[in-house]
């Protein structure tokens, strides 16, 4: 239970108070250093905010390992994977991840869209976020994916200004 205490405190202050929640995660870790869910913040702290993407990785990889069922921590390593550009290994843990029991197929989905994205490959991205809103938990999220709809749907579009400037130059 006393990891559970420090785990929680580590969460409560972050990512607002990361002195205290470097803090309560030592403490949590020094009781349970197989803690998935203090290993999973601890990767989160690297990756959001120090931006030490390699760092954040080993700990998400250790987490994974500790419970390899876990609902969120593939959520967090996938965003690290994507903004570390380690787009083979972000595909593989995605695809593993829709497999997990209880997971949130609609964030899932969401993550695979923005695989897509980063790659140039919008057309995928549309058609992985459509999915996404099949499965929304709610309106909110289906808000956000719409708003995510339209900003790669402007990726999409290509700029008729620019042909018609050219031909008026020559």
């Amino acid at each position: 239970m006393t990891t559970n205490k420090y785990y929680f405190q580590a969460l409560d202050n972050f990512p607002y108070n990361l002195e205290e929640t470097m803090e309560a995660l030592n403490y949590a870790l020094s009781y349970d250093d197989h803690n998935a869910e203090s290993l999973c913040l601890l990767g989160r702290v690297y990756s959001e905010v120090l931006q030490d993407y390699e760092t954040a990785k080993s700990y998400f990889e250790e987490a994974m390992q500790v419970k390899l069922d876990s609902v969120s921590t593939p959520l967090f390593y996938i965003d690290c994977l994507l903004n570390n550009e380690d787009y083979e290994e972000a595909k593989k843990l995605i695809d593993y991840a829709k497999k997990i029991k209880g997971i949130d197929q609609s964030r899932i989905r969401y993550r695979k869209a923005i695989f897509f994205e980063k790659q140039g490959q919008f057309k995928k991205a549309l058609k992985a976020l459509e999915k996404a809103k099949k499965v929304a938990p709610n309106k909110n999220y289906i808000d956000f994916l719409n708003e995510r709809i339209e900003l790669v749907k402007s990726k999409l579009k290509k700029p008729k200004n620019k042909a018609k400037k050219k031909n008026s130059n020559k």
